[in-house]
C-alpha cells in the first residue's frame, strides 16, 4: 500500500507537496475503512483519498506526477532516447528553469516498506535513493549521485554490472528490471501495477473504441473474456458492474471485421465489442461506440478496476465522475473501502468536483475527513496540496456546506459574469 509522495517542481508544483494515506486519529473506532498492514505499524492505512479543487488549481497535476514517476521506473532504460533527456515538465514560471524535479514514495509490499525516490533535471538523473526496512530495520539499499553509486551491504545481485548500463537519462531501478535483478523486482513491480485512467493527455481517452477498446490492446489474454461460450469470471463481473450501473446491458460479446488497409499496410481483422441489451422479452446488439458515455466509461475502467482490486495495487483516475452518475462513482468508491470487496488492501486516489461524496445526500458520509485533500493555486500560479483535517472540522460537520460555502477554500472566485449578457468584460 502506498504510505506518502512527495513531488517538487512538477508542473504548478513547484514547492514540495506530500500526499499522505496514513489516518488520522478520528472518527469511529470500529471504521473498517483504515487498514492496519504488515510492516507499517506506525498508523492505519487509508485505501482511499480524493482531492477536491478549483478548475486549473493543480489537483490533476498530483495524479500527473505519481504518473509521471511510476512511468520513469518503467520505461526510462527501456524506452527513453539516450540523448533525449529526461521528458519531465518543470513549473513554468521559476526563476531557475534548471532546479531539479524530485519524486519519492513510501509504500510496502509483501510485508516490506520501502522509500524510494530520485530527482532529475532536464538533461539527467542527479540523484536516486532506495531503502528499506525488512522485519522493521532500515537498510540502506542504494545511493546515486548523478554517476556514482553506493549499494548497501543488504542488497544482493548484478548491482555493479547495472550501474554500468544504467545511461545517465535513466533510473538505476529501471536498469535493474531490464538486467533481471531479483531482488529489486518487487519495487519494480510496485511501480508497474499501479494504474492510471485519464490522466495525462484527455485526448488519449477519445481513441476509437470501435476498434481498439483499452483492454483489448493492453492485454491480449483478456481477449477471451469476450467469448461467447466462455464462461470467464471476469466476463461476468464486467456485466455485473454493468447491470449494477443499470445501463441495460446484460452481455457481451466480439465480432471479427476485416480492417482496410491504410498507407499500404495489409489488411487485418480486428474485433469489435457488441453489447446486449434486454428489454421485457426482446433484446437487441449494439456497438460499444454507439454506446452512453456513462456506459463507455465504466466499460474503460472495468479492467483497471478489476486488476487493482484482486493484486492489491494502486488506482489513480482524474475526474471520478466523469460521465458517470454519482451513484455509480459511489459504488466504485464501496468498493475499495470495504474490506469485504478489497480484501487485497488496494488503493484509489482520485480527483473530482462531486461534492456529493463531501455530504450525506447519498446515505452515510462516503469519505472520512482524512481521505480528503484540496488544492490551490496562489496569484504567482504555484499549488498547495493540503488535507481537510488540517481545519480539524467536528464529526457532524456538514463537509460539503463547508466546502462550498469556502470554509476550506480551493473553490474558484467567481468574477462578474454579466459582460456575458452586456457583450462586454466589466
Amino acid at each position: 500500500m502506498l504510505i506518502e509522495f512527495r513531488v517538487e517542481n512538477h508542473r504548478s508544483l513547484l514547492e514540495e507537496q506530500a500526499l499522505t494515506l496514513e489516518s488520522s486519529r478520528l472518527g469511529n473506532p470500529s471504521d473498517t475503512r483504515p487498514r492496519q498492514i504488515e510492516g507499517h505499524s506506525a498508523a492505519l492505512v487509508l485505501p482511499v483519498a480524493a482531492i477536491y479543487g478549483a478548475n486549473a488549481s493543480g489537483k490533476s497535476n498530483v495524479l500527473s506526477a505519481l504518473d509521471f514517476m511510476r512511468e520513469s521506473v518503467v520505461y526510462s532504460q527501456r524506452r527513453w532516447e539516450p540523448d533525449a533527456g529526461v521528458p519531465r515538465i518543470p513549473f513554468a514560471w521559476a526563476d531557475n528553469l534548471d532546479l531539479p524535479s524530485t519524486f519519492e514514495v513510501i509504500f510496502v509490499r509483501r510485508g516490506i516498506k520501502y522509500q524510494y525516490g530520485f530527482s532529475a533535471n532536464n538533461e539527467r538523473i542527479e540523484e536516486e535513493w532506495l531503502f528499506a526496512w525488512p522485519n522493521n530495520r532500515k537498510q540502506v539499499w542504494l545511493e546515486r549521485e548523478y554517476d556514482s553509486y553506493k549499494f548497501g551491504d543488504n542488497l544482493k545481485g548484478p548491482n555493479a554490472s547495472t550501474s554500468e548500463i544504467t545511461r545517465p537519462n535513466s533510473l538505476f531501478l529501471s536498469a535493474a528490471a531490464q538486467n533481471n535483478h531479483k531482488q529489486l523486482s518487487s519495487v519494480f513491480f510496485w511501480f508497474r501495477n499501479l494504474l492510471s485512467i485519464n490522466v495525462g493527455s484527455k485526448a488519449n481517452r477519445a481513441f476509437n473504441f470501435r476498434y481498439s477498446p483499452r483492454f483489448l490492446q493492453s492485454n491480449s489474454s483478456q481477449l477471451s473474456l469476450f467469448n461467447e461460450s466462455d464462461e470467464d469470471e471476469t466476463t461476468f463481473r464486467l456485466v455485473e458492474l454493468l447491470q449494477a450501473a443499470d445501463t441495460g446491458v446484460v452481455n457481451i460479446k466480439t465480432i471479427e471485421e476485416e480492417m482496410l488497409p491504410i498507407g499500404g499496410r495489409r489488411p487485418h481483422l480486428l474485433r469489435r465489442v457488441m453489447l446486449q441489451h434486454q428489454k421485457d422479452n426482446e433484446s437487441s446488439w449494439l456497438d460499444l461506440e454507439d454506446e452512453s458515455e456513462g456506459t463507455k466509461t465504466l466499460f474503460e475502467i472495468a479492467p483497471s478496476l478489476f486488476q487493482v482490486l484482486d493484486f492489491g495495487s494502486v488506482l489513480i483516475i482524474d475526474e471520478l465522475e466523469s460521465s458517470l452518475h454519482p451513484l455509480l462513482a459511489l459504488t466504485i468508491l464501496k468498493l475499495f473501502n470495504s474490506p469485504e470487496t478489497n480484501p487485497q488492501n488496494a488503493q484509489l486516489i482520485f480527483t473530482t468536483h462531486d461534492t456529493n461524496l463531501l455530504g450525506t445526500t447519498l446515505g452515510d458520509p462516503p469519505l472520512r475527513r482524512d481521505q480528503v485533500w484540496f488544492t490551490e493555486k496562489d496569484n504567482t500560479g504555484k499549488s498547495c496540496l493540503y488535507p481537510l483535517t488540517d481545519f480539524k472540522p467536528r464529526q457532524t460537520e456538514n463537509l460539503e456546506r463547508g466546502y462550498l460555502q469556502g470554509r476550506y477554500g480551493a473553490i474558484p472566485f467567481l468574477g462578474d459574469i454579466r459582460w456575458v449578457r452586456d457583450g462586454q468584460a466589466k
